[in-house]
């Protein structure tokens, strides 16, 4: 769960995000997350509840587990998150930009997102960035680091409107990058719904 908290109090979630990882490394970030109603308010409430208790101001992370239906907290990330790099594109504000109101005191603003968006880290090394770009609805960033063995370089994001057509791009991404792995779990969580 990304929330944001202003200085006066004024709070504000995205959408829960489902992740998946490799070797202990964010992979890919699928938003809205496919799980039903009552665990995105059960995490809604419990970043609520931690943000309030701690009276913080600015965006962060609440990573939760599902285990047997509940859901447990594993950390918070007192900052911007990598698991909320898909709202550059795929919210109305990013957490960036949230991060910013809150901390210089300036109204939230709107968490909503905008269709699906599915946020796939490069690790490591860059990919072709055309062949991603050959999707009309992805976007590129490199952080303009190394190469190096699980060193975060870069991420791409990818947003639709249904979840078919995004769960058709993933398929397309990860065939022309030869990244079939790491799209196979988030395509198939579209695909189920």
């Amino acid at each position: 769960m990304i929330a944001v908290r202003g200085r006066e109090g004024e709070f504000r979630a995205y959408p829960l995000t489902e992740n998946w990882h490799d070797a202990g490394i964010l992979s890919a970030s699928l938003a809205p997350a496919t799980v039903d109603a009552a665990l995105h308010v059960a995490a809604l409430s419990a970043a609520r509840r931690v943000a309030e208790s701690l009276d913080y101001v600015g965006v962060f992370a609440l990573e939760l587990f599902v285990c047997d239906g509940q859901l447990l907290a594993n950390e918070m990330a007192p900052r911007v998150h990598n698991s909320g790099h898909w709202t550059i594109e795929g919210a109305d504000v990013s957490q960036f930009e949230n991060h910013l109101r809150a901390v210089l005191g300036l109204p939230l603003g709107s968490t909503s997102a905008r269709g699906r968006s599915c946020m796939l880290n490069w690790v490591g090394e860059l990919p072709d960035r055309r062949k991603l770009l050959a999707e009309a609805a992805g976007h590129w960033h490199d952080y303009g680091k190394s190469s190096r063995e699980g060193r975060k370089v870069g991420h791409a994001t990818l947003i639709a409107d249904a979840p078919d057509v995004l769960a058709d791009a993933l398929d397309r991404v990860g065939t022309t990058l030869h990244r079939r792995e790491q799209v196979a779990a988030p395509m198939q969580r579209l695909r189920e719904r």
